[in-house]
């Protein structure tokens, strides 16, 4: 019923139990001298403000009547706040200008130097108002040679500083003129508070077309006049400190035309007489012709006698090489090559006999010594080797064979298979 019944109100009041809690949103309370009321400004509208609220501060604020249903609260949404009372603008404006200085947005190193003789003029301004007929009327009585290009942007109201901030950026794309000037008649602070706005301030300082501010009377200043390359008191003063004067131009190019006559007169004059101290000292052509032929005569005979030479040494060199040569003759590497693989083949041979001999040797003797241990060898002096039939066990005591047994028993050639008849311990 509340948010229903009230439309959009004014009220005016002084801040007091402000709180300012991390997610931006903003809770303080609107008195006067009789009553208080509990008001929220959120993040979305508070971050466009210009200056920042404190207690105490009087204020006009732009409200919607509202219940906060967790406390059951009657209190006001905040859409927009501003200072109250006069001086309001002012403050605002001395703090962009403090603010904006700390940033170096006025530091004059950073000012570019008009154009003295610019071919084309951009102006920023209304088409309607008395600021651009002040500029057309001034260029053309003192500049008439100079191409004028117009800017429409709207100087006061909603969106203009953004549109001015605009319009600023795409002369700087189109780069077709020399300079800018931007201007508007005289007004009130807030006629004029376009100019005042950041967004505008923050274009004029990235432009890289030097601009002239001519804004209001000779009495007003505003933001953009600091930012300026150049600031003039009105926009007639800026056309003219852009536009020199065409009578104080034919004059001086009367005098420069006098300067540039005198300067050639006496640079004919000067390069004559050099031409005749040139003529005096030039020898006869006859006379040059017959330096240059015995002086070709001269290069002649030393470059025959030069080329001489040089065969001599280039021979001499021959004869090095290949002496040289003769001495690297791959068929006398090869003849000694030949022959010492004749000798090495020699030495291979003998190194293979005596090492086959030395083989032969040492297989000899290990079959000799093998044989010797060998049972083979017991065999052959009349021993014999005796085993029981059945499981192939060597006998080595009579006790382990039984009366009927058989035997097998292995001479040094052949075998005897035996039935054992007795057994004597």
């Amino acid at each position: 019923m509340l948010e229903g019944s009230f439309l959009t109100l004014w009220v005016e009041g002084e801040i007091s139990n402000l709180a300012q809690p991390g997610s931006g949103h903003w809770y303080f309370s609107l008195k006067d001298q009789s009553s208080q009321v509990r008001c929220a400004m959120f993040r979305n509208k508070n971050r466009y403000l210009k200056f920042a609220p404190d207690n105490g501060m009087q204020i006009l604020a732009r409200v919607n009547v509202s219940l906060y249903e967790g406390r059951g609260e009657f209190q006001l949404i905040v859409e927009h706040m501003e200072q109250a009372g006069e001086g309001a603008l002012q403050r605002a404006f001395e703090a962009l200008k403090q603010r904006l200085q700390k940033q170096g947005l006025f530091d004059e190193d950073r000012k570019r130097p008009m154009p003295a003789l610019p071919r084309t003029i951009g102006v920023i301004t209304s088409p309607t108002g008395a600021a651009i007929r002040d500029i057309l009327t001034v260029l053309k009585r003192r500049y008439p040679l100079a191409n004028v290009i117009i800017y429409p942007v709207p100087v006061q109201g909603d969106g203009a500083a953004e549109t001015i901030a605009e319009t600023i950026e795409l002369a700087q794309q189109r780069h077709e003129t020399d300079v800018l000037i931007l201007s508007r008649g005289g007004g009130s602070l807030e006629d004029l508070w376009a100019f005042n706005e950041e967004v505008v301030a923050r274009a004029i300082y990235q432009c890289k077309i030097p601009v002239v501010c001519g804004v209001g009377h000779e009495i007003d200043f505003t933001i953009a006049d600091f930012v300026a390359d150049q600031r003039a008191a009105t926009p007639s003063a800026a056309a003219e400190l852009l536009s020199p004067d065409q009578a104080e131009l034919l004059d001086r190019l009367g005098s420069l035309a006098n300067r540039i006559h005198s300067h050639i007169k006496h640079q004919l004059q000067r390069m004559g007489h050099t031409l005749l101290q040139l003529e005096k000292r030039l020898p006869h052509p006859k006379r040059q012709l017959q330096n240059i032929s015995q002086r070709l005569d001269e290069l002649s005979l030393r470059m025959q006698q030069s080329i001489r030479t040089n065969i001599t040494l280039q021979q001499s060199l021959l004869l090095k090489l290949s002496a040289q040569i003769n001495q690297h003759n791959p068929l006398q590497t090869l003849r000694a090559h030949k022959e010492k693989c004749y000798m090495l083949r020699g030495r291979l041979r003998k190194s293979l006999s005596y090492g086959l001999q030395t083989a032969r040797g040492n297989f000899e003797r290990l079959t000799h010594n093998l044989h010797t241990v060998s049972p083979l060898a017991t065999l052959e002096r009349g021993y014999a080797i005796v085993s029981q039939t059945d499981n192939g066990n060597i006998v080595r005591d009579a006790s382990i064979l039984h009366e009927g047994e058989t035997i097998k028993t292995r001479l040094a050639k052949g075998r005897i298979h035996s039935i054992v008849k007795k057994i004597t311990p």
